[in-house]
């Protein structure tokens, strides 16, 4: 698999089946895999940057590169609305969608952007800003709904 394929399955695994002696960590350009000994990095997509969300009602954590296997987010296996807008009102995604396992959903995004992403969840509703530059964050934890 390449550096996308591998986020995009890891990112999906049911979390009683992920790999404990793995660490893989979304950063802008490249998925860095690491097992205790050594560490390797797979490049991602030029175009691509993957940006991981966790939206949440009462708890969350802080982070800012996703960690494939060990990030939790609270509303796992939930569906949402989602809708992704860049800095100049065009709308990149709009979808209701499901979180994964891990609570949190998936992105792939054009690069060297500014925006806001939406979501929606049994009548609540939040926004966050994002950044998909260089030195952007690939895992959002910070999106709290409310009503």
């Amino acid at each position: 698999m390449d550096g996308t394929q591998i986020v995009d399955h890891l990112d999906r695994v049911p979390v009683t089946e992920r790999p404990t002696d793995l660490m893989a960590s979304v950063r802008a350009d490249q998925l860095v895999l690491a097992d205790g000994e050594q560490e390797i990095a797979v490049p991602l997509d030029e175009d691509g940057f993957y940006l991981s969300v966790a939206p949440y009602v009462d708890q969350t954590h802080e982070c800012y590169y996703h960690s494939l296997t060990t990030c939790r987010g609270e509303l796992a296996n939930e569906d949402i609305g989602v809708r992704i807008i860049d800095e100049t009102g065009e709308v990149l995604f709009e979808e209701q969608v499901t979180t994964f396992d891990n609570g949190f959903v998936g992105f792939w995004l054009p690069r060297d952007v500014d925006g806001t992403i939406e979501v929606t969840h049994d009548g609540l509703t939040g926004q966050s800003n994002f950044s998909t530059s260089k030195e952007g964050a690939t895992c959002l934890t910070t999106l709290q709904l409310g009503a």
